[in-house]
């Protein structure tokens, strides 16, 4: 009986120990390079983006290679040793060499860092490529000759949301002439490429994905979807200027729209494509529902030569129902 005691409470304080070992990183650019981290040869983070902070991660270094989005700027490759159990943040900046380095800035404990900031990619490391899901469920009963003399109870609970989203919960029942085990186990892991990560004890904890997060922006969003990409959109552009007639423009502008989530900045562009103010304001009633960051959407009354075609659009994003 004490061996199995003692057994159970050695499980419990490994548990513990390996979820006090978890250090997190934090990469951003001084400059607003846009950029991928890949640890260990696997890539993090699905999009690039200008600030990432890596959680959960257990070792003592790390092999990083920061590669950037521009296809131009070389990428970095550096070995990382820091302390365990705590937050390390590094910038990537201009070196007296005109060099892009990535330095080390700061250091703090991990019950102290900070909470993530706007526009911060947050996720949760991964040694497996992005956006793969796994998801596993153990639960198991074993009753051997249940008597109710000279019994002892165990129960343990542990609960470690930041340990990739595990919850045990664990109670023995042991007496003479048996013993009563029920055990259950439930881990569910999601890698992707914006994560938070809830848990209590008792429940699944989870690591859930969220949508696409524009660098910047605090806004109400419309479209979750990302939204199309400056490379595409410039081709559309070139594609509706190519048109003769106003009314074929819009048609296609609508098409375009239709099937894609855009940004505030690229409606305002498809706007000034055409000459009248009718057919602008046409087309911003149009693009709204399709628009992600929708608390920009002001933006667009500069492409309005009266004050009538601005209210007009305002009463009806006022009363706009998704």
């Amino acid at each position: 009986m004490k061996q199995l005691s003692t057994l159970f409470i050695l499980l419990l304080f490994s548990l513990l120990s390996n979820a006090q070992q978890n250090t997190n990183l934090v990469f951003f650019s001084e400059q607003g390079q846009q950029f991928y981290i890949i640890l260990n040869g696997i890539q993090q983070n699905v999009n690039p983006e200008t600030n990432v902070r890596v959680t959960n991660l257990i070792q003592p270094y790390y092999k990083v290679k920061v590669k950037f989005a521009d296809g131009i700027t070389a990428d970095i490759d550096k070995t990382l040793n820091f302390n365990q159990g705590t937050e390390t943040t590094y910038s990537i900046k201009s070196s007296n060499k005109g060099e892009i380095v990535l330095r080390w800035m700061s250091e703090v404990p991990i019950e102290q860092a900070p909470r993530p900031m706007a526009g911060q990619q947050v996720i949760v490391y991964h040694s497996t490529p992005v956006t793969t899901t796994t998801q596993t469920t153990v639960i198991s009963n074993t009753t051997t000759n249940p008597n109710n003399s000279d019994q002892m109870n165990v129960g343990i609970n542990v609960n470690d949301p930041a340990n990739g989203g595990a919850n045990i919960n664990m109670n023995i029942n042991v007496n003479e002439t048996g013993m009563n085990t029920q055990t259950q186990s439930t881990t569910t892991t999601t890698y992707s490429s914006t994560t938070t990560t809830s848990g209590n004890v008792g429940t699944v904890g989870t690591v859930q994905q969220s949508g696409y997060v524009m660098p910047g922006y605090n806004g109400n969003v419309g479209c979750n979807g990302y939204p199309m990409s400056e490379a595409r959109f410039n081709e559309v552009v070139q594609s509706i200027q190519a048109k003769n007639f106003d009314d074929s423009k819009l048609t296609m502008a609508k098409q375009v729209i239709n099937t894609n989530c855009m940004t505030s900045s690229q409606v305002k562009r498809l706007m000034l494509l055409f000459s009248f103010e009718d057919t602008r304001l046409d087309l911003a009633k149009y693009a709204y529902g399709y628009t992600h960051d929708i608390g920009n959407y002001y933006q667009l009354n500069d492409a309005f030569t009266f004050e009538s075609s601005i209210e007009e659009l305002n009463t009806y994003t006022s009363g706009f129902k998704r």
